[in-house]
């Protein structure tokens, strides 16, 4: 899976809150907490960044994927389709 390198935090938000239902519950500083009940309870923090650094963008992707029982292809497929 090549990653891309230009992802903002807002476009990463937008996608996990209308492809996977989850919903943006407050910003802490520079941080947008969103949170799902979909498939159960999950809360998630991603940076407001204009680009994600890679690391952080695959560790928020591989956190969902293994909470939504999908793969992080589909997700990030999700992500980049959207801009």
């Amino acid at each position: 899976m090549k990653v891309p390198r230009d992802i903002s935090g807002r476009d990463v938000v937008r996608s996990l809150c209308r492809d996977w239902k989850y919903r943006k519950i407050h910003q802490e500083g520079s941080h947008i907490i969103l949170q799902t009940e979909v498939p159960s309870h999950h809360r998630i923090s991603v940076p407001d960044h204009n680009t994600i650094r890679i690391g952080t963008l695959i560790n928020i992707l591989g956190l969902i994927a293994i909470h939504k029982g999908v793969q992080r292809e589909d997700i990030l497929k999700s992500v980049q389709g959207h801009d």
